[in-house]
């Protein structure tokens, strides 16, 4: 057991049940504290500069702002936060745009385990996700 503090998290996915799953699956881990939800990428800047979270961990395909347009202007509004895209998106040119733009991570919610890769990514280390 580290000394660690845990990493404060804001969660923003438009699929409620999914966003539900998310919360209850990352908060039961002692290093993640869940700050905040949102549901679209609007609410997501507004939380984010409200907030200062450490990860937000940010689906591509939201409402009223999708999730890499709402990251370019999370990088200005908070510019500490560290963006983790959680997607279905599988193209490898938004892949690519995600980590132009200043992503820490990538996970696809169809891979083996996204919440294993979440949490790596969370706690520090390298995700070794293949692209």
């Amino acid at each position: 057991m580290g000394d660690r503090s845990s990493q404060r998290v804001l969660l923003v996915d438009d699929f409620k049940p999914f966003l539900q799953f998310l919360c209850s699956t990352l908060g039961k881990k002692p290093e993640i504290q869940i700050v905040g939800q949102a549901s679209d990428g609007l609410e997501a800047v507004r939380k984010a500069e409200e907030l200062r979270p450490d990860f937000i961990v940010l689906d591509i395909g939201l409402p009223s702002l999708n999730g890499i347009e709402a990251a370019r202007v999370i990088r200005v509004v908070s510019p500490n936060s560290k963006i983790l895209f959680l997607s279905n998106e599988s193209s490898k040119e938004v892949i690519q745009e995600a980590f132009d733009i200043g992503a820490c991570g990538y996970v696809q919610k169809t891979g083996n385990d996204p919440f294993s890769a979440l949490e790596i990514i969370i706690s520090g280390k390298r995700s070794a996700n293949d692209l």
